[in-house]
């Protein structure tokens, strides 16, 4: 087997190995909580088995970066251990080809984890929603709290029950002109999502201008098409992270309940917060070149664990400021995984001196 073949075997089985254990860690923890619940309802292990499978992009994505950092961490532990580290760097193998052969499977975990979150949560999170309402007791029909949110410049509020996102009741629309100032309020009873927008059905609307007010109905409005049933999903039935997809929507105008900084940060984040499998890596790798003849192997294994840690902390703490707006959303997104690769290629150089 060749050495880079050898190498990146060794790190991928131990990244996937991590993987599973994190994965069957957290779905427990989460089965813990909802089981009783599934029981109840008489869905059997069928249903536990249905529950797992739904959650289980957004496991992914808790899971993953840790997954390449104790997969990296015991891979080199192993090279290093086992004198192979020596034996390759007698034959001119250096740290850096070292990370370079076991790059392919950090960058797998990658894929993985974007894809998870941007292609696969967006539609299984409906998905594990509508399930768990269809398979709830029975129980009185209560009417759907409403909502407000905002639509480009318009402020709406609405109620739905629909788990497609294609429908929409009481809907009350408040359009402003660019100075924030009130121009019109528009009540439908329902209205339907349409190619082109939405339909709103015998909608009432009152106009104000500098002359006063002035009011009518009409048999239909076809009101924005920048808001789509996704955004209603996303909106009414709580998606844990929006997509990359649903955060660009609602800076475009489509339905958002949160200041812009959150949308902007979501946005940098859908590209940064995969790369931490890459970083992960990168911290790892130092422990290649310790000596686990002395105590500087477990020095080596503590800091590479500790400075992980302190990159999801780091990254996390920084990605709520910048939803928040208290920072700018590139900052937020890119500060952290920048200094910590940075840390990590800085402390791989000086041990390669």
């Amino acid at each position: 087997m060749r050495l880079g073949g050898y190498v990146l075997r060794l790190v991928a089985l131990r990244i996937l190995g991590a993987a599973a254990i994190l994965l069957a860690v957290l779905q427990i923890l989460d089965l813990l909580e909802v089981t009783p619940e599934i029981v109840e309802r008489g869905l059997g292990l069928a249903g536990i088995v249905q529950y797992a499978a739904l959650r289980l992009p957004r496991l992914i994505d808790q899971a993953a970066p840790l997954a390449v950092l104790a997969g990296g961490i015991f891979a080199f532990m192993k090279l290093a251990g086992d004198s192979e580290i020596v034996a390759m760097r007698a034959s001119g193998v250096s740290a850096y080809k070292l990370v370079a052969m076991a790059l392919p499977a950090a960058l797998a975990v990658v894929v993985i984890d974007f894809a998870a979150v941007e292609l696969v949560a967006p539609r299984t999170d409906p998905a594990l929603q509508s399930w768990w309402r269809a398979t709830a007791p029975p129980a009185p029909a209560a009417d759907p709290k409403p909502k407000a949110f905002r639509v480009g410049g318009d402020v709406v509020s609405a109620a739905t029950t629909d788990l497609t996102g294609r429908s929409l009741k009481d809907v009350r629309i408040y359009r402003r002109d660019a100075g924030g100032r009130l121009t019109e309020r528009i009540d439908a009873a329902n209205a339907t999502w349409a190619p082109g927008g939405w339909r709103l059905a015998n909608p009432r609307f009152v106009r104000f201008n500098a002359a006063g007010a002035s009011s009518g109905q009409a048999a239909t409005i076809t009101w924005t098409a920048a808001f789509e049933p996704a955004d209603v999903q996303s909106l009414f039935f709580g998606e844990q992270t929006i997509s990359a997809a649903s955060a660009g929507r609602a800076l475009a105008g489509g339905g958002a309940q949160r200041p812009d900084s959150y949308y902007a940060t979501r946005l940098q984040r859908s590209i940064a917060s995969p790369l931490g499998g890459l970083i992960m890596l990168l911290l790892a790798a130092p422990i290649a070149l310790a000596s686990f003849r002395s105590s500087q192997g477990a020095m080596f294994v503590t800091a590479s664990l500790g400075a992980g840690l302190m990159f999801l902390v780091a990254d996390g703490l920084l990605a709520a400021l910048g939803e928040s707006g208290a920072v700018s959303p590139l900052l937020a997104a890119w500060t952290a995984p920048l200094v910590f690769a940075a840390l990590g290629a800085t402390a791989l150089i000086q041990l390669e001196g």
